[in-house]
């Protein structure tokens, strides 16, 4: 698998810079359209190491996957998010097992459950579930969505994860921007999960991901921006990018009791084990 060499050697040295892993972004999407490359060009020198572009239906993972393939810092995941899988096929689900196989996909998502749209519910669970098992099979970590619907989502994830350990293959990966309580967050931390913290940290009303920032063991925590959307303070509403990754770190650190050069090094460190670069 592809590796950025210049990441890693940056990666748990005393004293030297640490740089930022963006672990979930979608600059495939259409609102970086006329400035993708610029942005994209310029992420290193900003101190921005690597980013992984989380595909989040068919044709997201296909432009995923192409940017992985054109630039080096750039990884891809592969998979339909919940509220793309109403018109899913087994033909589908095939094309996106063999995504797959690409040597820069690193995970199975974004895939969930998102019951805040009108989405038939038992299609997302399906497709849900088929998707995390698909992951179990190729061995690869999960990204999850997960929006108003905190229940059923653990409930199929520990449902996938004892069939997964029966089978001695464990699922792993991260539950991507995550909005639930303290001990929502330890159900998945104990079953090895990561918890994506990104501008939502920084809101006025994020008292709960600023306790789990607070309570949640380091080493289960990464970074990510969920790019175009959810920029932090003091730029919420506009386009977001991993360039405002600084600002949840400074954040990130005030919460901690930390300092920015630790927050970084410690994200990073998960980010790579996350997934398994």
């Amino acid at each position: 698998m592809n590796r950025n060499p210049k990441l890693e050697e940056k990666v748990g040295q005393a004293g030297e810079t640490c740089l930022i892993f963006d672990t979930h972004a979608h600059y495939d999407d259409a609102q970086f359209d006329e400035d993708r490359s610029e942005i994209l060009e310029n992420l290193y020198k900003s101190g921005i190491g690597n980013v992984v572009d989380v595909g989040a239906g068919l044709k997201s993972t296909a432009r995923a996957v192409a940017l992985a393939g054109k630039y080096p810092f750039v990884y891809a995941a592969a998979g339909v998010h919940p509220t793309e899988t109403a018109g899913l096929t087994e033909q589908d689900f095939l094309w996106l097992e063999q995504q797959l196989e690409e040597e820069k996909v690193v995970a199975v998502g974004e895939i969930g459950l998102d019951y805040h749209w009108d989405s038939p519910r038992e299609i997302q669970q399906y497709w849900f579930e088929r998707q995390l098992f698909l992951a179990v099979k190729k061995d690869m970590p999960v990204i999850i969505h997960s929006r108003d619907a905190a229940e059923d989502t653990l409930s199929i994830i520990k449902k996938a994860y004892r069939q997964a350990q029966e089978n001695k293959t464990p699922l792993t990966g991260v539950v991507h921007c995550f909005s639930y309580g303290v001990e929502m967050a330890r159900e998945y931390v104990k079953m090895g999960f990561y918890l994506g913290v990104g501008g939502v940290l920084t809101f006025k009303n994020a008292r709960k991901l600023r306790e789990v920032v607070e309570q949640i063991p380091l080493e289960y925590l990464v970074l990510e921006t969920d790019c175009p959307y959810l920029a932090p303070e003091p730029h919420r509403g506009e386009r977001n990018s991993s360039l405002n990754l600084t600002y949840v770190v400074r954040e990130f650190a005030r919460i901690r009791g930390m300092e920015e050069e630790e927050v970084i090094r410690a994200t990073t460190a998960n980010a790579l084990r996350l997934y398994r670069l």
